[in-house]
């Protein structure tokens, strides 16, 4: 029998032409499951689906405290199923299942965050100067929604899409990345058993250019959330255009840590090593641009470098492991070549820059997909290695002379996602995080959010913004309602009856 891994309209349903695919864990290469692989055909079916149950109003017109209410009983069972949840994702992903549960956590914070705010904002009154005139502004949901999700954090990055698209009225159809489909399946379980009604919710799993591309083109979208890499996002964005539809998009970074000779030295060095190492550096936000002060920068690449190559490698399920695999083999060696590529340009390799090989604990290293973390140095701007971003466990030193040189430096990128300062003297701290151009700006720390924050870039990283109260406005359009409750005739136009009298 075929996998029935489409939720549309409220059922669970096989592909069309019975296509389906197998899930393998990436730490161990062993079978996950079986999920439908969708074709164009499935996907306009679930658009279709979501376009009838937001026209109906079944789920716009409940009032927003209700749909509030609902998103934290959404939080509540996410709470109880945590384990389940959290050993899937480590199962799809490879990640170490501590990182699996922090994200569970912060995917029900998440949850909890869009349920209290759903019925705070009810719109406003705008004075009109008559007080015959009440004119208000009212906000709705904006409709059918395309959400595209990736693979290094499938359901934290659907929370951040789903949460207020459900929290504003809208309705939905989920396309996570091909790789790491389990958790999305299990949101829709949850949310079929705490009675979201049919149709509101959708999922298809299956490729971009089948499954994903009619969420980005169709008529009946009336918004798309894309989250991942730079090229596919103008794909996304150039598909949109022809609808003009209302268009999201998170697309990576290449993300500087500032650290000027003044940090506290050891904090700085733990903190890069998280920046760039956590879930193998398979992070949109990595800190994979070390920008350090020159007359510490040997002292610095040092120490990191000797950290660096105690981190020990492993299994979901590995306790003694740090880090764990990259997704795919054909990602480790698009990770192997960018490596590469910046030693032919003159970078030089400190520590990596090759797979992970033999045993490490319990974990046979050669069954998945391993690369050492790896420190490069002797790079310039410019280089290929400093341009692109790696998406894996790869992190480059440059060095600075003073505050303005450090910020050229840190805004010499045409992403603009996140970037850190590391520095004791609160005033320059300040400064440099005012002249960085990048949506998040971390001082004297790397990597932590707030659902309640909002989440975005500047440049290339994207368009829009996730979370906060922006993360809400994304999914809702704003009317402005005029009403007259004193008509009276204008006399700007003469009417029939005097025109016949003169």
């Amino acid at each position: 029998m075929s996998a029935r891994t489409l939720f549309i309209g409220g059922t669970w349903q096989a592909a069309t032409d019975g296509g389906a695919r197998d899930i393998e864990c990436p730490a161990t290469g062993e079978l996950v499951g079986t999920v439908s692989e969708a074709t164009r055909v499935d996907t306009e079916k679930a658009i279709a689906a979501a376009r009838a149950a937001f026209d109906d109003g079944r789920w716009s017109s409940v009032p927003a405290s209700d749909r509030g209410a609902f998103l934290l009983r959404v939080a509540q069972r996410l709470r109880e199923r945590k384990a389940e949840f959290a050993r899937a994702e480590s199962l799809d992903t490879g990640k170490r299942l501590v990182e699996s549960e922090i994200d569970m956590d912060d995917i029900t914070a998440c949850f909890e965050y869009f349920g209290r705010v759903a019925a705070q904002d009810a719109g406003r009154l705008v004075d009109a100067g008559s007080a015959s005139v009440v004119s208000r502004i009212q906000y709705e949901p904006v409709g059918v929604c395309g959400m595209i999700t990736p693979w290094n954090y499938p359901l934290l990055q659907a929370a951040w899409k789903i949460g207020p698209a459900l929290a504003a009225g809208c309705t939905f159809v989920l396309k996570p990345a091909e790789l790491t489909p389990h958790t999305s399946i299990l949101m829709m379980e949850v949310l079929d058993e705490l009675g979201l009604p049919a149709g509101v919710a959708n999922l298809v799993t299956g490729n971009g250019p089948d499954a994903g591309a009619p969420l980005s083109e169709h008529p009946d979208v009336d918004l798309v959330s894309f989250t991942g890499g730079l090229v596919t996002g103008r794909v996304v964005a150039a598909a949109a255009a022809a609808t003009v539809k209302k268009v999201a998009l998170e697309l990576g970074g290449k993300n500087p840590n500032v650290i000027f000779a003044d940090a506290d030295f050891d904090a700085a060095v733990d903190n890069a090593l998280n920046g760039a190492f956590v879930h193998s550096g398979q992070v949109c936000s990595a800190g994979a641009r070390i920008v350090v002060q020159e007359s510490i920068a040997e002292k610095f690449t040092d120490a990191l470098v000797a950290r660096a190559q105690l981190i020990r490698l492993g299994g979901p399920f590995d306790e003694r492991a740090e880090t764990g695999p990259l997704i795919s083999a054909a990602h480790r060696d698009k990770v192997d070549a960018y490596v590469k590529a910046g030693v032919a340009e003159g970078a030089r390799v400190r520590c990596g820059g090759a797979f992970a090989t033999g045993t490490s604990g319990d974990t046979d290293l050669d069954a998945g997909y391993y690369y050492l973390p790896t420190v490069l140095d002797q790079v310039r701007s410019g280089m290929s290695v400093v341009v692109d971003e790696a998406f894996g466990p790869v992190v480059t030193i440059e060095t600075f002379t003073d505050e303005d040189d450090a910020v050229r430096i840190g805004n010499d990128t045409h992403y603009g996602l996140a970037g850190a300062v590391w520095t004791q003297d609160a005033g320059k701290a300040q400064r440099v995080a005012n002249r960085l151009r990048h949506g998040t700006i971390w001082i004297n720390d790397f990597h932590p959010y707030l659902p309640q924050a909002e989440w975005g870039g500047f440049g290339q990283s994207g368009v829009g913004r996730e979370l906060g109260p922006t993360g809400l406005d994304e999914y809702r359009e704003a009317k402005h309602v005029y009403q007259n409750v004193a008509p009276a005739v204008t006399g700007w136009f003469d009417d029939a009856s005097q025109q016949e009298n003169r």
